[in-house]
């Protein structure tokens, strides 16, 4: 039984060590890509990809590859800030529920049937489209919009926390609840915490790209990956594949990343899983 156990450990070690390194890697990449290879250079233009451009140019001259990895940069800024409103969101609304009584328990799972009734993209795109699009459309559509799942596990951890003797051991010594809560409660929710952000993080990528696709995102004068995807639509039938295909391919990888973090740690921090790690 000892050596599935090691390999299982040994195998998530290396899938966390690889994700976390293709996300260090964009970040990195997209610091050290000069921005001249988003500049427009004419004598360049619809160059297949080679050596000197391994992502080829666009219809503009400009280096694919730098275009790419500052757009999966903005994409990965866009849904770390939307991931961590969104816990935000989720963390407050599940420990009112949990412990502010049943009236406001109520209320939070009114408001939870109620977003989780509708599909995420529509109401994102509704979001988005109100507040004008761009960063900050998308920012807060998705933190409005991904909180309930969270919010629903932080409910159900909290209540099962209070039923804890320790729990009881302090109302009897007089603590309040805020000291409760802050003490022991919280740090309880912090693996839950950062699992669901991590899990939220991918989501919202992929809606930022989808959304912007569409048109009713980011600026098209920014180099996102939706965009890039929605201009390469016009040239595929030229037999330009590379603009759609190296970009797509990156969003996928840079989103299943992230993805295969979330799913380690959630191995690590589940109790289901943590004797065969």
């Amino acid at each position: 039984m000892l050596m599935p156990k090691v390999h299982n450990r040994h195998r998530l070690w290396i899938s966390s060590l690889v994700a976390l390194f293709i996300l260090v890697a964009i970040y990195f990449m997209s610091v050290w890509l000069d921005a001249s290879g988003l500049s427009t250079n004419l004598e360049q233009r619809n160059l297949g990809p080679s050596s000197q451009h391994l992502f080829g140019t666009d219809w503009l001259g400009r280096d694919m590859l730098t275009r790419t990895i500052k757009g999966l940069a903005l994409s990965l800024q866009v849904g770390l800030v939307a991931g961590v409103s969104s816990v935000i969101i989720a963390s407050i609304m599940g420990l009112a529920a949990a412990i502010m009584g049943e009236m406001v328990n109520r209320i939070v799972g009114w408001l939870t049937d109620l977003f989780l009734s509708v599909p995420h993209l529509v109401t994102l795109l509704l979001i988005a489209f109100v507040l004008g699009g761009g960063a900050k459309g998308i920012i807060i559509g998705v933190a409005l919009t991904h909180w309930p799942s969270l919010s629903r596990v932080i409910r159900a951890e909290v209540r099962q926390i209070q039923t804890a003797p320790y729990i009881a051991i302090s109302r009897n010594f007089g603590k309040s609840s805020w000291w409760i809560a802050t003490r022991h409660i919280i740090p309880h929710l912090i693996p839950q915490l950062l699992v669901g952000f991590i899990l939220i993080v991918p989501h919202a990528i992929l809606h930022e790209a989808s959304i912007t696709f569409i048109g009713m995102g980011l600026s098209p004068h920014e180099p996102a990956i939706g965009i890039l995807l929605s201009e390469s639509m016009r040239y595929l039938s030229s037999g330009i594949w590379w603009l759609a295909l190296f970009p797509g391919l990156c969003l996928l990888l840079l989103v299943r990343a992230f993805a295969m973090l979330g799913e380690n740690l959630k191995q690590w921090v589940d109790p289901r899983h943590a004797h065969d790690n």
